[in-house]
């Protein structure tokens, strides 16, 4: 709730600050409202199951290019698998991500709304296409950042003689 204030007058902010973020919730929704959208974040972070598996998957299909003249050398195989690594992640996380930002930037004083209720508003108002609102920039962010992420840290397990390399 604090991220969403978009205010300028302070004078105007529902939150003076984590503190009064948490007094509010504590008053309004009890200690069960300090766990709201939790659910939902558990199932979020379930789906990098995708992207570690993605990032395995392509790495063993782009080493059978080994002796090809399609051959990659490791650091470009990793950096591709990363990035389409993202693609499989976000595509299963992304629903359940814009359920749960709809469920907690809900104000506080309203009645909480379960996830099928979120996803029924969802699927009614902008059918299965609103479950994947904000792809585009999501996927535009994730392909380069990934792919930065697994070479570099490919390249320090290598550098540090941490992992044995795929061959």
């Amino acid at each position: 709730n604090l991220q969403l204030q978009r205010q300028r007058l302070k004078a105007d902010r529902q939150f003076k600050g984590p503190i009064d973020l948490a007094r509010q919730v504590a008053m309004s929704r009890g200690l069960s409202g300090f766990y709201r959208g939790f659910g939902t974040s558990l199932y979020f972070r379930g789906c990098f199951f995708w992207m570690f598996g993605s990032v395995e998957a392509c790495m063993r299909m782009l080493g059978k290019l080994q002796g090809t003249r399609l051959e990659l050398n490791n650091a470009v195989a990793t950096g591709i698998s990363g990035g389409l690594a993202a693609f499989s992640f976000w595509f299963f996380a992304l629903p359940m991500d814009n359920i749960k930002n709809r469920i907690l930037s809900e104000p506080l004083i309203t009645n909480r709304k379960s996830v099928p209720e979120v996803a029924r508003t969802i699927l009614r108002t902008q059918g299965v296409r609103g479950f994947y609102a904000g792809m585009t920039p999501v996927l535009l962010r994730a392909f380069p950042v990934n792919a930065v992420a697994y070479s570099v840290y490919e390249g320090i397990m290598r550098l540090l003689r941490a992992e044995k390399t795929r061959q």
